[in-house]
């Protein structure tokens, strides 16, 4: 069987826009920086802008066709590219995680792929490829420039009782869980069944540093990922049902803590 053809990080439409954004800024011989420092945005985010790796807000498109003396041009391609250029569901997950300011996410079945420990996704995943991967994803919380995202995490109760690997590795992916929750990571616990909401499986939203919004979806199969608004608002409504039947913080910690000690020990 040949080998699987690694999926595209980009998108062709967003890439066009990013092209003539990158031919203006070297037409006038600035860095990524210093056209970011005039938005005022990252220069790493224009530098996703121009790879075709993100899609900016039309605001965003307007400063930058003032700053670059596009003349309307990049206004005329956004309307025309960037607008209707929803992330396609194949779109690289990773590459957006990265840019996110917050991380909203509701886990039904495992412990969500950021707060894992290594021996909790190598019970999930297998092989050592893929657990490095997921541990270099879980970089983005503690790194300096830019600030790490803020996560809120809403967990179904079932996700502490079910066995992954062995009773150590439940015990400490535990004990993760409770020193990672902070004024920075929120982590509530569904202590109930299911809400209706939440039966139709896990699933993030990103909120990027522009405020555009993309969410990712999990199957069965694979994973979406969905720029359209009204798919995004969708699941920002569920995740709100979700969050009211979920226990606060403190005493998320209190059940975390109680299941670690009483079912892992």
């Amino acid at each position: 069987m040949p080998p699987k053809k690694p999926r595209s990080s980009w998108s062709p439409a967003l890439k066009a826009f990013g092209n003539a954004l990158r031919k203006f800024r070297e037409e006038l011989g600035w860095t990524q920086e210093q056209v970011g420092a005039k938005v005022p945005i990252s220069g790493s985010y224009i530098g996703q802008v121009e790879l075709g790796k993100t899609r900016c807000r039309r605001e965003v498109a307007l400063s930058l066709d003032a700053i670059l003396g596009a003349k309307g041009v990049l206004v005329t391609l956004w309307d025309d590219l960037v607008m209707d250029a929803a992330y396609p569901t194949w779109f690289d997950w990773p590459t957006i995680e990265a840019q996110a300011a917050h991380l909203q996410t509701y886990q039904c079945l495992v412990v969500y792929g950021l707060l894992q420990t290594p021996e909790y996704a190598r019970a999930l995943l297998g092989d050592e490829e893929s657990v490095h991967a997921r541990m270099a994803r879980q970089e983005i919380l503690t790194r300096d420039d830019p600030s790490p995202p803020r996560l809120t995490v809403i967990m179904y109760e079932g996700v502490l009782h079910n066995l992954v690997g062995s009773k150590e590795i439940m015990r400490e992916q535990l004990a993760k869980l409770l020193d990672a929750m902070s004024s920075r990571v929120v982590i509530q616990i569904v202590p109930t069944r299911i809400p209706l909401a939440g039966t139709a499986g896990s699933f993030v939203i990103a909120t990027l540093r522009d405020t555009t919004k993309v969410a990712y979806a999990e199957t069965a199969a694979r994973g979406f990922t969905l720029g359209d608004p009204e798919d995004v608002l969708s699941l920002e409504e569920s995740f709100d049902d979700i969050r009211a039947a979920a226990l606060p913080s403190d005493m998320s910690a209190d059940l975390i803590r109680k299941v670690m000690e009483e079912r892992w020990t």
